[in-house]
C-alpha cells in the first residue's frame, strides 16, 4: 500500500556515510577477518550451518570496515584441486551449508532505524508509519555481550559539536502519523523508539523495561521522555529501578495505549494505519505540529503558530478537494499537496 512504510527494527540494511580514501591502497581501511579455525564446521568455533538471533556473534566490525571471511564449500569437504570423481563418495550429504560468522555491525540498529525513518520523512507517498520487530522481541536494547560493540550507535565529536537530536527517538520532529506495535521485549533503547511514537499498540506477550541502572549506564532520552506519558512514581519505578513491567500493568499507566492478542497485533496496526489515512495528509500534520509545539508555547503564541500553519494548508489542493468532495457528496480523493 503506498500510504504505509513500515520500519522492521530487525530487517534494515546498513546504511554507511561515503568514503573518501586512496583506493590504491586499503591501508586506510580497518579489516576485520574471521578465520577457519578447525578442519570441518562442527570443530570450528568460527563457524554456523543456520541463521538463528541466538547464534552469538564470533565478531564485531563498525560501519566502513573491510570484513574478510575464510569460508568452507559447500559441503563442508576437504576437496582440493587433486580432487578426483571418486572423492565424491566421501562426502558427507547431511552436512548443512557451513557459514562463517556471524559478525556485528556496531551502530547497525541505530543506522538502519535513522535511515529508514527519514526515508519515510522525505517520501511524499508514505503517510503513516508502522514500527515493529523482526522475530520474538520488539528491540531488546543494546547487545551487552562481550565484542558486540555499541548497538545503540555513536557519533564523533562531542555533544557540543555535533547535536543529540540525531534521531527519531531522540527527538527529530517528524509530523506524520507513526504507530508502535510492540511484539514482544521492549527494553531500553527498544522502550525510548516505541514511546516516540503516537500510538503504542502492544501484543499481551510484550514486557516493557528501563534497565539502564542495573548496569551502570543512565538513560538520558528515556529519562525525559517516561514521565511526560506517565505519572511521575510510574516513571520512576520503571526508570529507577529497572525492573520489566508487562503489557497489562505498561496499559494500566498509560505507557501502551491497546493491549491485542498477540496474533492480532499487526492486523490492529494496520487497520489504526488505514484509519489515519482518511483524513488530509496535510491536515493530519498540521495537526499533529500544532498539538506538539503548543505544549511547549504560550497560549496566544500557540494561537498565532496554529492560525499561521492553517493558511499554509487551507491553500492546499487537498483543502479545495475537500470542499468540492463535501458539495458533490462523494469520498476526497487526497494528494497530500
Amino acid at each position: 500500500m503506498r500510504n504505509l512504510i513500515i520500519a522492521g527494527a530487525c530487517l534494515l540494511g546498513v546504511v554507511a556515510p561515503p568514503a573518501f580514501a586512496d583506493t590504491t591502497s586499503q591501508t586506510w581501511m580497518n579489516i576485520v577477518e574471521i578465520k577457519k579455525t578447525g578442519d570441518h564446521c562442527v570443530n570450528d568455533s568460527n563457524c554456523f550451518n543456520r541463521y538463528h538471533p541466538n547464534i552469538p556473534a564470533v565478531a564485531s566490525a563498525n560501519v566502513g570496515d573491510m570484513i574478510v571471511f575464510h569460508t568452507r564449500d559447500a559441503l563442508d569437504s576437504e576437496f582440493t584441486l587433486d580432487s578426483v570423481p571418486a572423492d565424491l563418495a566421501t562426502v558427507d550429504l547431511g552436512l548443512v551449508h557451513p557459514m562463517t560468522g556471524p559478525v556485528s555491525i556496531n551502530g547497525a540498529m541505530r543506522e538502519c532505524l535513522n535511515a529508514a525513518w527519514l526515508e519515510f520523512y522525505n517520501d511524499p507517498e508514505a503517510w503513516v508509519a508502522v514500527l515493529t520487530g523482526a522475530g520474538r522481541a520488539f528491540c531488546a536494547g543494546a547487545d551487552l555481550r562481550p565484542g558486540q560493540g555499541n548497538s545503540a550507535g555513536s557519533w564523533s565529536g562531542s555533544y557540543f559539536e555535533i547535536p543529540t537530536v540525531n534521531s527519531f527517538e531522540s527527538g527529530l520532529e517528524l509530523w506524520k502519523p507513526t504507530i508502535a506495535a510492540v511484539n514482544g521485549a521492549c527494553i531500553g533503547y527498544g522502550l525510548t523508539g516505541a514511546i516516540a511514537t503516537d500510538f503504542l499498540l502492544a501484543s499481551d506477550q510484550a514486557v516493557f523495561g528501563m534497565p539502564e541502572v542495573k548496569v551502570g549506564v543512565p538513560t538520558i532520552v528515556g529519562s525525559m521522555r517516561i514521565p511526560s506519558k506517565v505519572a511521575w512514581a510510574d516513571a520512576m519505578e520503571i526508570l529507577l529501578t529497572g525492573d520489566n513491567i508487562d503489557a497489562e500493568q505498561a496499559a494500566d499507566i498509560g505507557l501502551a495505549w491497546r493491549v491485542f492478542p498477540h496474533d492480532d497485533l499487526m492486523d490492529e496496526a494496520y487497520a489504526l494505519a488505514h484509519r489515519l489515512c482518511q483524513g488530509a495528509p496535510l491536515a493530519v500534520r498540521a495537526v499533529k505540529e500544532v498539538a506538539t509545539r503548543s505544549q511547549r508555547m504560550g497560549w496566544v503564541e500557540a494561537v498565532r503558530m496554529g492560525e499561521s500553519i492553517r493558511r499554509i494548508v487551507g491553500g492546499s489542493e487537498d483543502a479545495q478537494e475537500g470542499v468540492d468532495a463535501f458539495r458533490e457528496k462523494r469520498s476526497p480523493e487526497w494528494k497530500g499537496r
